[in-house]
């Protein structure tokens, strides 16, 4: 990304479509105590681009955990698979609050890697959940 005019732009256009959520883990960006970063869905150094429908809106705490990767194990089957795509994909599609509503849940091969590997389900996110509940 060149310059900071263009990444202010393409910040304000990833919070835009977003909402002001994290598109992984669904933390919204006014209750954060580090601002949110640009994630490359498809790693720069995998060949991904810098084009939008290869970036997403992702709270510090995500793209620590995703940082290279975008495939992680699946816990039930123990096959390699994709991480969620937000560009391709639907977040329900993959994923369920559980009763409480604090914690996420896995319904498929892909919500449940993303989960693992993007501790969907950090106990400050729990914490932070739960407060606003």
């Amino acid at each position: 990304m060149a310059g900071p005019k263009r990444a202010q732009k393409i910040r304000e256009i990833l919070e835009d479509r977003a909402g002001g959520y994290c598109e992984y883990c669904m933390a919204n960006v006014a209750f954060s105590p580090n601002p949110f970063t640009i994630d490359h869905i498809i790693p720069v150094s995998a060949g991904g681009t810098d084009e939008l429908d290869n970036l997403a809106y992702a709270c510090f705490g995500c793209n620590c955990c995703k940082y290279q990767s975008f495939t992680a194990l699946d816990p039930f089957s123990q096959n390699e698979v994709p991480l969620f795509n937000p560009r391709k994909e639907q977040w329900d599609q993959h994923f369920v609050w559980d009763a409480d509503a604090v914690r996420v849940l896995g319904l498929t091969p892909v919500g449940r890697a993303t989960v693992n590997k993007l501790k969907l389900n950090r106990p400050e996110l729990i914490r932070l959940r739960e407060g606003l509940i």
